[in-house]
């Protein structure tokens, strides 16, 4: 693997039982299989991040959705009263 950084990392005894249940079922080492496991891990938290950040925007632009929908109700209910409003001077 190009430009490889070796590593010592701590595993608690069962957690490398489970790693090594995994790896000889997959017929991989443990290497691969942490490499792996840390690809997804930062996937998921990347789609996690972006999950929060579209979560902050949809609640940015729900503010400013209800003010526009605010101010168009406003608008059809002042229309609505002028034309009210001309239907009975016709009567």
């Amino acid at each position: 693997m190009a430009d490889s950084k070796r590593i010592m990392i701590s595993l608690p005894d069962s957690l490398l039982q489970e790693v090594d249940n995994i790896v000889s079922m997959e017929k991989t080492n443990r290497s691969e299989f942490i490499r792996e496991a840390m690809k997804l891990y930062i996937r998921e938290r990347n789609k996690m991040e972006l999950r929060e950040q579209m979560k902050r925007g949809y609640q940015e632009m729900g503010v400013i959705n209800l003010a526009l929908a605010e101010l168009g109700l406003s608008l059809d209910m002042s229309s609505l009263e002028t034309y009210e409003a001309r239907m009975a001077e016709c009567e």
